[in-house]
């Protein structure tokens, strides 16, 4: 959604591309860093008063931007609420879903859940884009609240905690597995997972490859693609088009890296992906133009395959290493990915506004992907990357909150 307002609030307010960028980065910040919480949250009060709630949130947030009138307002609302509330349902939620509800085939299920999560993206913005163009940027963030809302009764009366509140047992488990005690000390527990986490090696490699992969996707591409094609010279309604496409090649690409998850070496599917990311950012300047033409179609397929692919790899690679406390120790690691994206994208505005285009930027986010490959090979295995007594440390904190 901010990709499709940043150009009608600069015409509208005369406001900056540094100035909406920034409320854009205060809203992946705090989704980022709300993650790890939500987590705790869902094991305190249950995934359905946490879900309902972030919706509502939404909801507010969206309808409270119709009526401002300053920058700060803009930050407050869309930054602030919707951040929030949105980070509440942020991929930490497909991590607990999956941890809770599966033994086996959790790679696969990762990558559906995130499918499940670009699927929006997809189906909204060429509807959202052609209701801006043809009525207001305001009538597309009152559609945003009102779907926000249709859903919340939904959620209400069908979502549940766990297997044990409809009698299952977790796919793939030959036993029964009741449903665990609410665990108290919501904050504390997220803050003591952290202060173990950042302790060991693999945590650190993880957060700097995610918050790269933040930075190449939610932070450039979903928040500038669609100002920077109508740079140079394409209709805004095509070019939200094409991110559209992207959003389905990011179904087939997550689903398939959650497949692939389940049977190949996480390390090596995150250095393949950040790569090959890295190499068609570097190149996508040349094939901007006024016009769709097939370079920029191929760029669209196979950066959509890429984009959420790195999910799964990486909330295994978190199940390896963190065990039970693995949702949590995930939502820190996406806290990275969202602040790379925030970082990005207000960066990347202010780039616009003193360079005049996004072409340096777009290169830059490439040459970090390609770091990132290199990073995501060197994470070591369970065993060896974690400290002895952090990883003593974890399984008490564990046992603990049992």
């Amino acid at each position: 959604m901010p990709g499709l307002i940043v150009d009608p609030l600069h015409e509208e307010f005369g406001w900056s591309h540094g100035e909406i960028s920034f409320a854009v980065w205060v809203n992946m910040a705090l989704n980022g860093l709300i993650a790890p919480f939500a987590a705790a949250l869902m094991d305190r009060f249950g995934l359905r008063r946490v879900v309902a709630g972030a919706l509502a949130v939404i909801a507010a947030g969206a309808a409270l931007t119709t009526v401002m009138t300053e920058p700060w307002q803009l930050t407050l609302y869309w930054g602030v609420l919707v951040g929030l509330g949105c980070g509440s349902m942020a991929t930490a939620f497909a991590a607990t879903v999956t941890n809770r509800w599966f033994v086996k085939r959790r790679g696969l299920v990762t990558g559906l859940l995130t499918a499940a999560s670009v699927f929006g993206q997809f189906v909204f913005l060429p509807a959202l884009s052609w209701i801006i163009d043809h009525h207001h940027w305001r009538a597309g963030t009152v559609t945003v609240g009102l779907t926000a809302l249709i859903v919340v009764p939904f959620v209400w009366l069908l979502l549940r905690n766990h297997p044990a509140d409809v009698g299952l047992k977790p796919y793939g488990s030959h036993e029964f597995v009741p449903n665990p005690p609410a665990a108290p000390g919501t904050g504390r527990r997220t803050l003591k997972v952290l202060s173990t986490v950042v302790r060991t090696g693999p945590f650190w490699l993880l957060a700097a490859t995610f918050g790269i992969c933040g930075a190449s996707t939610n932070g450039i591409m979903w928040t500038h693609f669609t100002p920077a094609a109508h740079d140079h010279g394409m209709p805004v309604t095509v070019a939200s088009s094409l991110l559209a496409m992207v959003g389905i090649f990011n179904v087939v690409g997550t689903i398939s890296s959650g497949w692939l998850t389940d049977r190949i070496n996480p390390r090596w599917l995150l250095g393949s992906y950040y790569a090959l990311r890295g190499l068609l950012l570097m190149f996508l300047p040349a094939m901007m133009g006024p016009t769709v033409q097939f370079p920029l179609v191929s760029f669209v397929v196979l950066f959509g395959v890429l984009d959420v692919a790195t999910v799964p790899p990486t909330i295994a690679l978190c199940r390896e290493f963190y065990g039970e406390d693995s949702a949590i120790a995930f939502g820190w690691v996406l806290a990275a990915h969202q602040i790379g994206a925030g970082l990005v994208a207000f960066g990347s505005g202010v780039a616009r506004d003193a360079l005049g285009s996004y072409d340096l930027v777009w290169m830059a986010t490439g040459a970090l992907c390609c770091a990132a490959a290199m990073l995501a090979v060197i994470i070591r295995r369970a065993g060896s990357g974690m400290k002895h007594g952090a990883a003593n440390e974890l399984a008490n904190s564990a046992a603990a909150s049992r």
